[in-house]
């Protein structure tokens, strides 16, 4: 049943909030840990509903994957080439991550692997995974446009590639190097533009030969080499970065408020919107840095400071996809007009998020405009008026990124579900009202 809420004017916001683990890194180390020999340990796992339903196509794959306590999670693998046939089709629920991932994990076992998930996950076209795995030798059967629900037919036989991304995907180059650790010498994925490089380090640190080579105009070569015997390895998973993105925005458009994020992955591939708080005037501090699980981690601190508009480069995009949403609420309440460019890939999320956007903003009393993939918002200084009722329309990141909105603004800000904040941020509204957000039943 759908869960209506309401967040109201926020006085300043107050404490430490530890932000779930990270919804990437969660996913690769179950999926790792499958593909690997032995038993992987994994702590911090992010036990939101996404990552869930990656534990249960494991389990239906085969492998034995057990809770130990809050974040403990254990991971029995059957080695690469090893997943057995599972018996029903595989729900992921609203997780495009671990669906496109375990395409590319399935593609590679002579069966058959059939994908559906809800209404979000069927709209969303799969083609741009399929492709490449089709050309490695596997099958793809689908509904039109390539969506769910689908059926993989994998093969023990598949051919190593070597394939440019026509739009930069860490989702697609994950498939494909997942596949790629099947197929007998080297699958090479060219990407155009950085994206996270989690499947990268992680096959490193299970036992894969992964090499990363620079190419011109910022491009980058990523080559694993196949037929790896994988070896389950312990994962510490550092808290999301995207996550951290709804009480750091909190924090900078309410005024007097700091709030604290400790454990924070701050991988360089996944720090775009901390550099666009920066250059937009918050009081951003990075503290106690150190490594943890092999990524980079700090304790975010930030303090209220005015912000003001800026200019958002469209080659920033890959490094901040999912935070788009949470960042127009910054411009919302800055000083100037903020233009965001390249945000095309908004369009194939959980939902249109662009349009949905553009949208809640509109509603909510803020000047925007879209023009092809370019969003700008015109910041109203201060509080926008407020008093919507937003459709989230079964995205997580559109119904907290509102909530939060209706911390600033004059009128309380409306969602019409906020349960899919379920699949990403377990305890999103208790968390946020300790720091002193209102977020209630509406």
């Amino acid at each position: 049943m759908p869960t209506p809420l309401r967040s109201l004017k926020a006085s300043p916001m107050a404490g430490e909030i530890r932000v779930p683990g990270d919804k990437s890194i969660s996913h690769r180390a179950l999926m790792l840990g499958g593909l690997a020999v032995g038993e992987t340990h994994i702590d911090g796992l992010l036990e939101g509903e996404d990552v869930l339903a990656t534990a249960a196509a494991l389990r239906a794959f085969g492998c034995a994957v057990a809770r130990d306590g809050a974040g403990a999670w254990r991971v029995r693998g059957l080695g690469v080439g090893g997943l057995h046939e599972p018996d029903a089709p595989l729900d992921l629920g609203n997780a495009g991550t671990a669906t496109r991932l375990l395409m590319g994990v399935a593609a590679a076992h002579p069966f058959t692997s059939f994908f559906t998930g809800d209404a979000s996950l069927r709209s969303r076209p799969m083609a741009r995974v399929a492709k490449p795995l089709t050309d490695m030798g596997a099958r793809i059967v689908a509904r039109s446009n390539c969506r769910l629900p689908l059926a993989v037919i994998g093969s023990a036989d598949l051919l190593p590639i070597v394939y440019t991304l026509p739009v930069a995907s860490a989702q697609v180059k994950s498939a494909i190097l997942l596949a790629g650790l099947h197929a007998p010498g080297e699958t090479t994925v060219i990407e155009p533009q950085p994206t996270r490089d989690h499947t990268e380090l992680m096959l490193r640190h299970f036992g894969a030969a992964v090499r990363v080579e620079a190419l011109p105009e910022g491009a980058r070569r990523v080559t694993v080499t196949g037929q790896p015997e994988l070896v389950a390895a312990d994962i510490v998973v550092p808290a999301d970065p995207s996550s951290a993105g709804f009480p750091l925005v909190a924090a900078a458009i309410v005024p007097g408020s700091a709030v604290r994020c400790p454990g924070i992955g701050i991988n360089p591939l996944r720090s775009g919107l901390l550099d666009c708080l920066v250059e937009m005037g918050a009081d951003l501090t990075l503290e106690n840095r150190r490594i943890a699980g092999g990524e980079p981690v700090a304790d975010l601190v930030l303090r209220h400071a005015p912000l003001k508009g800026v200019v958002v480069p469209a080659e920033r995009a890959p490094r901040m996809i999912d935070e788009y949403p949470v960042l127009a609420v910054a411009a919302s309440c800055a000083h100037g007009i903020t233009v965001m460019h390249g945000l095309g890939e908004l369009r194939v999320k959980e939902s249109d998020r662009l349009s949905a956007i553009a949208e809640g903003l509109r509603a909510a009393g803020v000047t925007v405009a879209v023009d092809g993939d370019t969003l700008t918002v015109e910041g109203r200084g201060g509080a926008p008026p407020g008093g919507a009722a937003i459709a989230a329309r079964l995205d997580h990141r559109i119904a907290m990124a509102f909530l939060v909105l209706g911390a600033a603004t004059a009128q309380p800000m409306r969602i019409d579900d906020g349960s899919p904040i379920e699949t990403s941020f377990p305890g999103f509204a208790p968390l946020m009202n300790a720091l002193g957000l209102r977020i209630e039943r509406a």
